[in-house]
């Protein structure tokens, strides 16, 4: 039994001489390796007298581990919350004027989502997205933490009335008007395969992440989990190789969602490359997730009307 496409999930790494597998067993033999210390001991190899017992079933047992408080909360009172839970961050909805800086270029034929967030250790940490997020595509592009952390805190520099040099620099020379907003970006050949774990779209978001860009996606929950986290799933054909570090600048981003395809700039060394976005057809509902800059906007758009 294999582990499927997961590099290491099991937390082995073959490359320092480890090797894991799983070992499917019977009802029986896993009672018969108890009854004999832990030693893996199959059904056939231990004598046993077998003795069918009468079931009684005692509701107790349950009862008295489950705590019921359906239909009893107390709303007058604050909630709780542990140590490691924590809330999400604000997400801004979609500007007219999107400006992304690049900040992984991943060439593999195929990115799996356990490549762009881990599991096994991360786990314990799904209650608190952006400490979740310090692990994002940390197998794949160690750096790419601190390259996104390093883009949100130019965005927070432009909502406090500062705009960094370099984007300043990229809207004159693209001549684009109206509000913006900075957001990182990844490019991938084909990511998203293996699992379906939403968190491989939230950990980048809450990094502040605006879009992906793939030539495309290998599979349908990846890119829905990217809309639903309010992120833009483009089509990109790489014709103008992406690197580290360049800046798209994408006018009028909310066009893109009816139209299929968007004019966009790379702008790298004080000059614009003309490229060309696509998008495969949204719902009206995606559509108005992503403008709202996520699920969750969504929702209170909803409440509050």
């Amino acid at each position: 039994h294999t582990t499927r496409n997961f590099e290491s999930r099991e937390g082995s790494k073959t490359g320092e001489g480890q090797l894991a597998c799983v070992a499917l067993m019977d009802a029986r033999s896993i009672a018969a390796t108890a009854a004999n210390g832990g030693v893996l001991t199959g059904a056939d190899e231990i004598e046993y007298k077998y003795v069918k017992k009468p079931f009684k079933y005692d509701g107790k047992v349950y009862k008295n581990r489950v705590t019921d408080c359906f239909g009893k909360g107390d709303g007058s009172l604050p909630l709780k919350y542990g140590p490691n839970i924590a809330d999400w961050p604000e997400m801004p909805s979609l500007a007219k004027n999107v400006l992304m800086k690049v900040v992984a270029v991943i060439d593999d034929p195929v990115t799996t989502t356990d490549e762009l967030i881990p599991s096994g250790e991360t786990s314990s940490y799904r209650s608190n997205p952006l400490r979740l997020a310090e692990f994002a595509l940390s197998r794949k592009r160690p750096d790419y933490v601190a390259k996104a952390k390093a883009v949100k805190e130019e965005e927070n520099a432009r909502r406090s009335g500062a705009l960094p040099q370099d984007y300043a620099d990229a809207i004159k020379l693209t001549g684009v008007e109206g509000d913006v907003q900075i957001g990182s970006v990844i490019y991938a050949v084909k990511p998203g395969d293996g699992s379906a774990r939403e968190q491989a779209a939230s950990c980048q978001r809450v990094l502040g992440g605006v879009a992906n860009l793939a030539k495309e996606y290998a599979t349908k929950r990846y890119r829905s989990n990217l809309i639903n986290w309010g992120m833009l799933p483009y089509l990109y054909d790489n014709k103008v190789p992406l690197e580290c570090g360049d800046i798209i600048v994408v006018p009028d981003a909310a066009d893109v969602l009816n139209s299929g395809k968007s004019v966009a700039y790379v702008v790298r060394g004080g000059k614009k490359y003309e490229i060309q976005l696509k998008m495969d057809p949204l719902t009206e509902e995606e559509k108005g997730i992503i403008k709202a800059g996520c699920l969750i906007n969504r929702n209170k758009e909803r409440l509050s009307k």
